[in-house]
C-alpha cells in the first residue's frame, strides 16, 4: 500500500471477491481501535451489524457486481468495543495481476456531531450573555442569528442523511432499508387492529439477457423505467421499493387476497403494454402474499417469493398468489 494512503485522511479497506480483508490503512485502524492482525484475513461482514449485513447483501454486492462501483453508501461499522460508528462508503472493483479486489474509502459522519456540539456551545454562550447586565442587544441578536443558521444547517444535514439512507440511488424510489421499516409498521398495525395488507414481489423476466445483449447502461434505463411504471400504478398509501438487482416490491395496505392478485395482474399488463424502445419488449413475473395471523416478517416475504417462483416456472409474465399454491 502506498505510504500516503496508509496515513490518508480517510479510511481505506481492500477486500477480495470473497469479502475477506486484504489491506487496511492506519487511519481506519486508529478510528476503530483495531490492529492489522485483528482485521486482515477476516471477512468484512465481521464489522457489520445484523441490519447492515442485509443492506450489504441487497445493495452493495449487487451494485459492485453490476456496475463495478458503489457511491455514498450510509453504513454503520462496529469498532473494537462493538460500538456502532456511522460512515459514508465509496467502493470500486479493481483488477490487478489477474486478481480482483474491491477498494473501499470510508469517511466518518463526524460533521453532524460537530454541528450539534457547536449549536450547544452557541446556546450556552447566549445563556451566559443573558446573565451579563451590560451585554448589548446587538450581541444577543447576533448570537440568535447564529443559532438559527446552525439549526437550519443541522436540519439540512439530517434531511440529507435520511434521504441517502432510504432512497435507491439508481431509481429514486425507496430502497430495501425503508421497505423493511414500512413492512414492520404494517405488521404492527395488523396486530393492533387486524388490518389486512398484502405484498407483491416483482422480478424482471430474463434481465440477465437484457444486460448481456444490450449492456448494463440499457439495463439501468430499464430499471429506472420500471420503477416509474410502478410509481404510477400504486395508490398514495402503497409503498413501491427496490429490493436490489432487478427485484422490486410493493406493500399494499388494506388489501386482501383478491385485490392483491388484481393489482399484480395489472402490473403484468402495464409493463407488457409499455413502450420499451431500448429492448423491444419487456415482461415481469409477480408473486403475491397476504399477511395472516400466522405470518411474520420473514414468512410473508418467503410466501411472496414462492409465489414469484411459481410465476417463473409457469411461463413468466404472470402473477401468482401464495394462496393458489396450497
Amino acid at each position: 500500500m502506498d505510504e500516503r494512503l496508509i496515513e490518508a485522511a480517510c479510511g481505506f479497506i481492500s477486500i477480495d471477491h470473497n469479502g475477506s480483508i486484504i489491506e487496511v490503512n492506519n487511519t481506519f485502524l486508529e478510528w476503530m481501535g483495531f490492529k492489522q492482525e485483528n482485521l486482515v484475513g477476516k471477512h468484512f461482514e465481521s464489522l457489520l451489524t445484523t441490519g447492515n449485513k442485509l443492506i450489504f447483501h441487497s445493495y452493495f454486492y449487487p451494485n459492485i457486481n453490476l456496475h463495478g462501483h458503489v457511491e455514498e453508501l450510509f453504513i454503520n461499522l462496529k469498532n473494537h468495543t462493538g460500538e456502532s460508528v456511522p460512515y459514508l462508503m465509496n467502493a470500486r472493483r479493481f483488477g490487478q495481476d489477474g486478481l480482483e479486489m474491491i477498494d473501499c474509502i470510508l469517511v466518518k459522519m463526524k460533521k453532524r456531531i460537530d454541528y450539534e456540539l457547536e449549536l450547544r456551545s452557541t446556546k450556552n454562550q447566549m445563556e451566559e450573555a443573558y446573565l451579563e447586565k451590560n451585554l448589548a442587544l446587538e450581541k444577543l441578536e447576533q448570537i440568535y442569528l447564529e443559532i438559527e443558521k446552525k439549526q437550519i444547517e443541522l436540519m439540512e444535514i439530517n434531511s440529507g442523511l435520511v434521504e441517502i439512507s432510504n432512497t435507491d440511488k439508481l431509481t429514486g424510489i425507496p430502497n430495501r432499508r425503508l421497505f423493511q421499516e414500512k413492512l414492520e409498521e404494517q405488521i404492527e398495525l395488523y396486530h393492533k387492529g387486524e388490518k389486512t395488507f398484502s405484498l407483491l414481489i416483482i422480478d424482471i423476466d430474463h434481465f440477465k439477457k437484457v444486460n448481456d445483449t444490450y449492456g448494463h447502461q440499457i439495463g439501468d434505463i430499464v430499471l429506472v423505467k420500471l420503477a416509474n411504471i410502478l410509481k404510477t400504478q400504486v395508490r398514495p398509501e402503497d409503498i413501491a421499493a427496490r429490493l436490489g438487482g432487478e427485484e422490486f416490491v410493493i406493500i399494499l395496505p388494506h388489501t386482501d387476497v383478491g385485490e392483491a392478485l388484481l393489482m399484480a395482474q395489472k402490473v403484468n399488463q402495464e409493463v407488457e403494454l409499455a413502450e420499451w424502445k431500448e429492448t423491444g419488449s419487456l415482461t415481469v413475473s409477480v408473486g403475491a402474499a397476504t399477511f395472516t395471523a400466522k405470518d411474520s416478517e420473514a414468512s410473508i416475504l418467503k410466501n411472496a417469493d414462492q409465489a414469484l417462483y411459481a410465476s417463473k416456472e409457469n411461463g413468466r409474465n404472470r402473477a401468482t398468489h401464495f394462496s393458489e399454491l396450497s
